[in-house]
Formats: structure tokens, sequence, C-alpha cells
């Protein structure tokens, strides 16, 4: 009978701790802002951020410290964050590209570019600066005239570690 109350009375005594892990990663992509866009007005019904147009395209630039370890997602707009009060539907299209690359090995990225709605996605897969562009284009209505204002569309960049 000893032997049972001093096994029982070891089971109680014994402690069990736990310790927290912790750890701080730092991402080896990042995202700058680089040129805003700016809409040109070529037609009363088109508002446009192609040059050609009068726009300036809006340009993001995406740093990569460690290659094939993320990739790019650019969303073109496809509504205002700001706009006078619009009575008609707004068609959106655009297109994302590279504008410039610091490494000559990047110049596959276009043609390696998945586009899906207004997403397009590029594999990081070089280390260094990467410039693209998001072009955007808003047509108003059946040959109807934009309304007077001020207008504002977002591009959304992020980089995506995969």
């Amino acid at each position: 009978m000893k032997k049972l109350v001093i096994l029982l009375f070891c089971a109680f005594s014994a402690q069990a701790e736990e310790m927290e892990v912790m750890g701080n990663v730092a991402s080896k992509c990042v995202v700058t802002p680089d040129t805003a866009g700016v809409f040109g007005n070529p037609t009363s019904d088109v508002l446009s951020t192609d040059p050609t147009d009068g726009g300036v395209d809006p340009v993001v630039r995406f740093d990569v410290i460690q290659a094939s370890s993320y990739k790019a997602r650019i969303l073109y707009p496809t509504a205002f964050s700001e706009s006078p009060t619009l009575n008609d539907t707004v068609v959106w299209t655009g297109d994302v590209a590279t504008s410039q690359v610091s490494e000559t090995t990047m110049s596959g990225y276009d043609a390696a570019k998945v586009e899906f709605d207004n997403v397009t996605e590029f594999s990081l897969t070089v280390a260094g600066s990467t410039w693209f562009k998001a072009e955007s284009q808003a047509d108003y209505g059946y040959g109807k005239a934009f309304p007077g204002g001020v207008y504002r569309a977002v591009v959304s960049a992020e980089c995506i570690a995969i």
C-alpha cells in the first residue's frame, strides 16, 4: 500500500512549463509608388492615363532581394474612388506592363505575366528592381460627356510571398 501512495505523490508533484518562441521576418520584397497617374481627357466621354491621350501612366517599383520567392500583383482601377455623380455606366479597360528593369534577365516578365479581370501577376524570378506601369481607360455611357469635376481612381500593387 505504501508504494501506491508514493507513486501518486510523484505524479502530482511534476510540473510542465511552456516557453514562447518568437521571430520577426522582414519581407525581401518592397513596393514603392514611383509616378502618380493622371487622367487625360482626349474626348468628352473618355478618361485615360495613356500619354498619347494627355495622361500619365502610374508607375510602381518592386525591389526584390530574394529571387523566385515573390510575385507582383497589380490591379488597374475598375471604379472611381472620387468623381462627380455619374448617371450611366463606366466601362474600364487597362493593361499592366514592365516599364523599366534593373537586370536584363527581367525582360521575360511581360511574356510570362498572368492576367485575369483587372489583375496582372508577375513572377519575380530575378533579384533587383522592376518598374511596372498601369495604364487605364474609362469610357462613359454611349456618347455621353463626363461631367466636370475631380476624378480619382486607385491602382493597387502588392508583393505576395509564394
